[in-house]
């Protein structure tokens, strides 16, 4: 599935690049930078950006909020509000046109990656349109997701998990690299956000990524040298979607 379409309007070249190279880190197609008002303009209509990070204070006379009043008249994708002010009269100007995250400057990847999923996902209603839930998902899914360790946030793709295990409240991610990352979530809830033509629950606590699987026994399977057991109400499934016929050869 293509990337994502995220218009940087910014007339600060500086924080521009530097956010055009972070939405290439994270796996977005950057358009843009636009630096005011025309310009702005210009990149909707020939780069067609599903989303947009939009300064507030932009050059010429024109600034970030008649962009944004654009946007919901003609355009209606979401948009996130950048700024380095966060006063009380910002704010109030900002609440108005209805953005869907504000960030202020200085932020860091995890705080843009958050404010960008976070915009794309409640995208689905209000005066600049609307979509349903799983038009957006179809939209933001992707070969890798963030979960919280410790104190950052971490990318984790998909390829590299092999299968996970729940342990009481928490989910243990057991990656192809010695490191294990601890999730604090439901096995259920976790497996939820995961492709599910890659990933399969085969016990109350273990899912399972099917590329890593090496053998199937009866009531266990191998994968990436790990032993797992096959509960009996998910075992049917199982190999039905591996193509295993057990009572025939």
């Amino acid at each position: 599935m293509a990337a994502i379409k995220i218009g940087i309007i910014e007339d600060e070249l500086v924080i521009a690049r530097t956010i055009l190279s972070t939405l290439e880190e994270l796996g977005y197609t950057p358009c843009g930078p636009a630096i005011s008002y025309t310009e702005a303009l210009d990149m909707f209509e020939s780069q067609k950006p599903e989303l947009v990070l939009l300064d507030i204070q932009l050059a010429g006379r024109k600034d970030g909020f008649d962009v944004a009043e654009k946007i919901n008249e003609t355009y209606r994708i979401p948009f996130i509000f950048l700024t380095a002010n966060s006063d009380f009269d910002t704010i109030d100007r900002a609440k108005k046109l209805k953005p869907h995250a504000f960030i202020v400057k200085p932020f860091n990847k995890e705080e843009l990656y958050a404010a960008i999923e976070i915009a794309l996902t409640t995208f689905n209603g209000g005066p600049v349109g609307s979509r349903s839930e799983s038009e957006v998902a179809s939209r933001v899914s992707r070969n890798f997701m963030f979960v919280k360790d410790g104190y950052v946030f971490r990318k984790i793709f998909f390829d590299e998990l092999i299968y996970l295990e729940s342990e009481a409240n928490y989910v243990l991610l057991h990656l192809k690299s010695p490191k294990r990352v601890m999730v604090r979530s439901t096995i259920n809830d976790f497996t939820n956000q995961l492709p599910s033509d890659q990933f399969l629950r085969i016990h109350r606590r273990f899912s399972v990524n099917l590329d890593y699987i090496e053998e199937v026994f009866p009531n266990e399977l191998s994968l990436h040298g790990s032993q797992l057991p096959i509960g009996k109400s998910y075992r049917d499934v199982l190999l039905k979607i591996l193509g295993i016929k057990w009572n025939q050869g």
